[in-house]
């Protein structure tokens, strides 16, 4: 038997305000962890400060490898996903879901997979449907699921969303949240077991793969894209020449449609060593102004993120200045018989 002591907690417009309410609800011996995601996105955030002061349990930006505790709350940094694993915090920089970052359900996904019936799931005030697939996979491995009731949240999207396409155990206004939470973690709770009665291991402390849809990690595309608009292109043939063709019917023969894919890297690594070349400059100049104004430990930094950049301008060149292979360039002497 285990309590129910991971509580996740995702919202957006309007969740600011819920969640102030049941922080301010929850008693000091609250036993278990907060886990805070709101769609701040990368600007800076005073959340933490905010939290703390509304209520007993101390807030603070999670921090990659911290271990988990009871009676905190860790909130999401701006720009990086929160993600549990067992007994540990991960932050990530994957890609953005539903535009955002951090955003709400790879917390969920990632505390469903680590904990599985332990975790109580809770979607706030909000726009869209961020948090219906976490909530869903909470669902899935045994935990709870709870709602702001819509007619009590400021944008009822996101909880409206959950209960659309998804079972939920809670659905209750933001002022009743607190003493629900309070309550479900008092209660214990069966682990998994196998057939024989054994107890199902606990999860690895790494994080499934399946829990982030992408940490940058790329997979087969679903469609060729057109380099002139972006549109999908249809394949099709001419003898032993293949040929793409977009809607809006630009057409490339395979090899050209190769040449035009490299020129568009190429073009991309260029773009990309232009703007590090112009931070790394704004770094040095910024931290050249710290140091002239005494401000040493500011120049420092700055000198960091300056030297970050050089670093990468190192990598983007080499990419340059290698030999792309190019396969329509030559044809073998085989592929040239009888074809004169």
């Amino acid at each position: 038997m285990a309590r129910r002591d991971i509580v996740v907690i995702g919202g957006s417009i309007g969740g600011f305000q819920a969640l102030r309410t049941i922080v301010a609800g929850l008693p000091p011996d609250f036993g278990a962890a907060l886990f805070v995601v709101l769609h701040v996105g990368d600007r800076p955030s005073r959340l933490p400060e905010l939290l703390s002061a509304s209520g007993p349990l101390p807030a603070h930006h999670a921090e990659d490898g911290e271990p988990i505790e009871e009676g905190r709350i860790y909130v999401a940094p701006p720009d990086r996903h929160l993600l549990i694993s067992r007994r540990r915090i991960r932050l990530s920089r994957a890609p953005r879901e539903n535009w955002a970052r951090p955003a709400v359900d790879p917390l969920f996904r990632s505390a469903a997979a680590a904990y599985g019936p332990q975790v109580i799931g809770v979607v706030l005030s909000g726009a869209l449907n961020d948090g219906t697939d976490g909530i869903s996979t909470i669902k899935r491995h045994g935990g709870v699921a709870v709602v702001q009731d819509p007619a009590d949240a400021l944008d009822p999207g996101m909880p409206q969303s959950v209960l659309d396409h998804t079972s939920i155990d809670h659905c209750v206004p933001a002022a009743e949240i607190a003493g629900l939470l309070t309550r479900l973690t008092r209660e214990e709770v069966a682990l998994p077991r196998r057939g024989d009665g054994e107890e199902v291991p606990s999860p690895p402390s790494s994080i499934p793969q399946s829990v982030m849809a992408s940490e940058y990690e790329t997979e087969a595309p679903a469609a060729l894209i057109c380099p002139e608009c972006g549109g999908a292109m249809r394949e099709s043939s001419l003898g032993t020449l293949d040929y793409y063709t977009c809607h809006l019917g630009h057409r490339f023969a395979a090899p050209n449609l190769s040449v035009a894919q490299f020129r568009q890297v190429e073009q991309a690594i260029e773009i990309a060593l232009r703007t590090l070349g112009e931070r790394a400059e704004l770094c040095r100049r910024i931290a050249e102004r710290a140091r002239a104004g005494g401000r040493s430990r500011s120049a420092e930094h700055w000198d960091r993120a300056r030297r970050q950049a050089e670093e990468h301008i190192g990598v983007l060149q080499r990419f340059l200045k290698e030999d792309w292979v190019q396969p329509g360039e030559e044809t073998s002497a085989e592929e040239r018989t009888g074809h004169c």
